[in-house]
């Protein structure tokens, strides 16, 4: 373990004991109290990345287990919650339907990577755009976007088309570090990162926020509905995206056609469509159909429909692979992760820890005598800046989107929709467009050299920017329109 890993741990455990050990304000209850000092453990060991996340897990599962289970009950303060009650509270999100969601999109994003569906799409799109550099760009933002409806996980979409990207900056004879090689590959992560907020099952943690809105108010927001409400915006910010990367990384068209023949020849190479890839492509645009008309059509939600569909993929003679086959692929400690962050902020909000948080800084700050959208404006900032510090929007969600939550209760009646700011500030959350460190994709795509820190966030500033005031924009019109709002 790294020297700076243990003095981040040592740092995590004195914050949340000296936390502990402060005097209990009236306000306050002793559990919330409690449940404060975890999340204060937790955003330290995250941020620093003292230990893995899913080593993160189990620690805060512990945490609450102990110290929760020993704390008195709001309800009657002669009684404490007890260790087995507390770790019922730990354990909560792994019985969240979004978890299973996240399941079974970690399955289906296998199922891609198994058959190689997704690097086949990729590339026969990218077959199609043509070879001048602006050409390109239009390619991979397509890309990206045509991924996003069918495999649920960004670091799985930047895993596909990453290489295949790799493929064609050789065969035109760049190097690595070329500018071609930077316009591309901060496209492609930049792009990535704008469809997680398109598309609900575009990345996990828009899974996050569903799960505490559920708890909270007892719904879900249906696919189709996600992309009426963001898809806009989306489209709108792929858009700026084109402009703002094709000035500021100026690449001169590529002579002959070497670009071209390479992506010809990796298609080639992947040989005629087998019958797995056919049985999943059927899997997935039936999917597609039933996320986007659910509600609509039918009756079926999104988590039921993906399960089935895994159940499907898995059954022996029409599925596409074995369990012992997709088992090693699925990165189970990102659901654990996962889950954990939805217990951790249902213990927030159950213990009034959220609450009192919530009250003692927007609440005190004005916000919830500001307009609506200044407010949204207000909140919005703050997310991207606490961003900086998060190398997970999953764990960031976890830790911001249960204060948005209670400021929202605790607002009571209000002549806005509550939960529609709380998903707006989720798409917020998704803002990975500055650092290289802001998402796994981005980390994925700066691990290949070919591009710097500097260049990464010399574009991600104006996208950034523009994505913000987007936002606040959006908010004054669009989603009041639609009733978001």
């Amino acid at each position: 373990m790294k020297k700076k890993n243990i003095i981040a741990l040592i740092a995590a455990f004195v914050v949340f004991i000296i936390i502990l050990m402060l005097p209990n304000p009236e306000s306050l209850p002793f559990a919330g109290q409690v449940s404060l000092a975890v999340l204060a453990f937790a955003v330290i060991i995250w941020v620093t990345e003292a230990v893995s996340y899913p080593v993160s897990a189990v620690m805060i599962v512990s945490f609450i287990a102990l110290f929760v289970g020993l704390s008195p009950t709001i309800e009657d303060p002669s009684v404490t919650y007890g260790t087995k009650g507390a770790l019922g509270m730990a354990i909560s999100g792994f019985s969240s339907t979004a978890v299973l969601l996240v399941a079974g999109a970690l399955v289906l994003a296998a199922a891609m990577e198994i058959t190689g569906l997704h690097k086949r799409i990729a590339l026969f799109i990218m077959s199609k755009v043509g070879t001048k550099p602006r050409n390109l760009v239009i390619g991979v933002i397509v890309v990206t976007f045509i991924l996003a409806l069918i495999v649920p996980s960004a670091t799985a979409r930047a895993g596909a088309l990453i290489p295949i990207l790799l493929g064609i900056i050789a065969a035109f004879g760049m190097a690595k570090n070329s500018k071609l090689a930077a316009l591309l590959m901060i496209t492609a992560v930049q792009a990535i990162s704008i469809w997680n907020i398109g598309i609900k099952t575009a990345a996990a943690q828009n899974m996050v926020a569903l799960g505490f809105m559920e708890t909270q108010w007892g719904f879900d927001i249906s696919w189709g509905k996600w992309f009426l409400y963001a898809a806009p915006w989306s489209i709108i910010m792929s858009i700026v995206l084109y402009f703002v990367i094709t000035r500021l990384i100026k690449v001169e068209d590529m002579p002959g056609n070497a670009g071209t023949e390479s992506i010809k020849a990796q298609l080639k190479d992947l040989g005629k469509i087998h019958g797995k890839e056919l049985r999943l492509i059927i899997i997935s645009a039936t999917l597609l159909i039933l996320w986007a008309t659910e509600g609509i059509l039918h009756p079926f939600d999104s988590t039921t429909v993906t399960i089935f569909a895994v159940a499907i993929m898995l059954t022996p003679g029409i599925g596409i692979f074995t369990w012992k086959e997709v088992q090693p692929k699925v990165p189970w400690g990102t659901l654990i992760v996962f889950a954990t962050g939805i217990s951790l902020g249902t213990v927030l909000l159950n213990t009034e820890g959220a609450t009192w948080l919530s009250s003692n800084t927007f609440e005190a700050m004005g916000l919830t005598d500001m307009p609506l959208v200044v407010m949204i404006a207000v909140l919005a900032l703050f997310n991207i800046l606490i961003h900086l510090g998060f190398a997970s929007a999953t764990s960031l969600a976890a830790a911001f989107i249960p204060i948005v939550i209670a400021l929202v209760v605790g607002m009571g009646e209000t002549a806005f929709n509550g939960p529609g700011l709380v998903l707006i500030m989720q798409f917020v959350i998704s803002f990975g467009f500055l650092l290289p460190v802001s998402a796994p994709q981005n980390m994925l795509a700066y691990g290949t050299n070919t591009f710097s820190a500097k260049q990464f966030l010399k574009a991600g500033i104006p996208i950034t920017i523009i994505g913000y005031l987007l936002i606040v924009l959006f908010s004054a019109t669009y989603w009041q329109w639609i009733g978001l709002l």
